[in-house]
């Protein structure tokens, strides 16, 4: 092997590469005019008997598999659709071209083929090759093919080697390209316009997290990769877009775990005139209808439980939850019994919890989250923790703001957004006295939003959605680095890699 750090090359296939190119060979040709691929043939073909089609069909991809019995040669060729068998014969390519191919083409090369269909005797159908060309020379072994790429670290860091060798991780990211194809279709069939905004900003803000910080020397100024995109879609409302999305990537400066990625993919929803009432609808609609399509029924498992998103999904307060599941009602409770129970359950951040808001916050965490199996919606949360939702209409020290739990996690998140400027001031100011105080997680004051807000918002709804995590569910993984392409690792060190 080559002892570059980082290269996995075979000396023996560097030479021959090297040999091949000192001889005139064409070992990475321009292109290939290919008329067909895998599964079209398999499809156009289906009924084909053992002779040979009149029709030609010239296909190209990667070869998997060579059995070599001796003037004939098997083989199987991928694309991004499928495999097709290949027979491949001493005669028919003639003796310079077979002998170019047995010797000088190997398993994980790029090669193109023309030739006829045909049915096989054991009833398999191939194409019977009239020619074969070298499209690109692999230097780097495939896994060795019964066990395939096992060990999981070497998937994610090198997922272009997992996407060849896996089947089910090509599946995965299929399931995922058509998720976001559908989530785009459906929202912009009901009016909803798609925008950009800044992925670096000078402030962040639309979530209680801990962001990138980055620093821009031509402004001379320090800017921040985005923890959310919803301030500037709001400000599109403000402007008069009533209806506008954005499949954002997000950046957080936070742990990383089964659930969470520093770098990952939101759906961010606004539209003006609507209610968190609307938007749990609209995310029930959305949600629904992307797992019926991805899966082909409202039914998957995940994490060996059965869950259906048919509609209608159940809604309950986060009050009512927490009284349900922990027989806590915080309404009966003085400051000091919260206090007690929290301490009791060695309830994470009690210590800091003040109000009975933040006791129920807790309490949900801890007692109830996990239980979330099926689609359910929160609502009504407490103020505290929603500095960016409309205080609700009807029960004080809350806030029109809904969560959609799935499987113990959190899916989406929403408001009836808060469009009071004096209101959205106080607290922004209060999240800055926690930022102030060493909360890494709380919010900067965006003055520019605030004035916005100034010059008029209509009421609004609005709803984010986790699309790794919707990927996760409809694909049953339980890992999100399973659906991130390339998910964040650590780097290796020199020394661990040689070790």
């Amino acid at each position: 092997m080559n002892e570059t750090p980082g290269l996995n090359f075979d000396e023996q296939k560097v030479q021959k590469l090297k040999e091949l190119q000192e001889s005139g060979v064409s070992v990475y040709p321009w292109r290939f005019d290919r008329t067909d691929k895998t599964d079209e043939v398999l499809s156009k073909f289906s009924e084909i008997s053992h002779d040979k089609s009149e029709e030609a069909v010239a296909v190209a991809g990667r070869l998997y598999t060579k059995r070599s019995h001796g003037k004939t040669v098997f083989a199987d060729l991928g694309d991004d659709s499928g495999k097709v068998q290949l027979y491949i014969r001493k005669n028919d390519l003639g003796d310079e071209a077979f002998t170019f191919f047995t010797k000088n083409i190997d398993v994980g090369d790029i090669v193109g083929v023309r030739g006829h269909v045909f049915r096989t005797k054991v009833g398999e159908i191939s194409i019977w090759a009239d020619e074969v060309t070298l499209l690109s020379k692999s230097i780097c072994p495939l896994p060795e093919k019964y066990h395939g790429l096992t060990k999981v670290e070497t998937r994610y860091r090198q997922r272009y080697l997992d996407l060849i060798t896996n089947d089910e991780a090509r599946a995965i990211f299929r399931t995922r390209s058509r998720i976001i194809s559908k989530l785009r279709s459906d929202l912009n069939a009901t009016g909803f316009m798609e925008f950009e905004t800044p992925t670096i900003q000078p402030i962040y803000g639309g979530a209680n997290a801990r962001p990138f910080t980055t620093y821009h020397n031509y402004l001379d100024q320090k800017l921040y990769l985005r923890i959310a995109p919803e301030l500037y879609l709001k400000r599109l409302i403000v402007g008069g877009f009533e209806k506008v999305f954005e499949i954002a990537k997000n950046f957080r400066n936070e742990d990383i775990d089964t659930h969470h990625n520093p770098e990952f993919t939101m759906v961010e929803i606004y539209s003006a005139y609507a209610d968190y009432n609307d938007m749990m609808s609209l995310t029930e609609d959305l949600i629904s209808g992307i797992i019926l399509e991805a899966a082909g029924t409202y039914e998957v498992t995940f994490d060996e439980k059965k869950i259906n998103f048919a509609p209608q999904w159940k809604r309950i307060s986060m009050e009512d939850a927490v009284l349900d599941v922990a027989g806590i009602n915080i309404h009966t409770k003085s400051p000091a019994e919260l206090r007690a129970i929290a301490e009791e359950n060695q309830i994470d951040g009690w210590e800091k919890a003040i109000s009975p808001g933040e006791f129920l916050v807790l309490f949900f965490e801890h007692f109830v989250e996990a239980t979330l199996i099926q689609p359910t919606f929160i609502y009504d949360f407490p103020i505290e923790n929603s500095p960016l939702a409309k205080k609700h209409r009807s029960k004080p020290g809350f806030t029109e703001r809904f969560e959609l739990f799935v499987a113990g996690m959190e899916l989406a998140n929403g408001f009836s957004e808060l469009n009071d400027p004096l209101d959205q001031k106080a607290r922004f100011e209060e999240q800055d006295a926690k930022r102030q105080r060493g909360d890494l997680e709380a919010q900067m004051i965006d003055y520019d939003f605030i004035n916005a807000l100034g010059y008029g918002m209509p009421p609004t709804g609005g709803v984010g959605v986790g699309i790794d995590r919707l990927v996760m569910l409809a694909t049953g993984q339980n890992s999100i680095k399973e659906v991130i392409l390339f998910p964040s690792m650590k780097t290796i060190k020199k020394e661990e890699e040689e070790e």
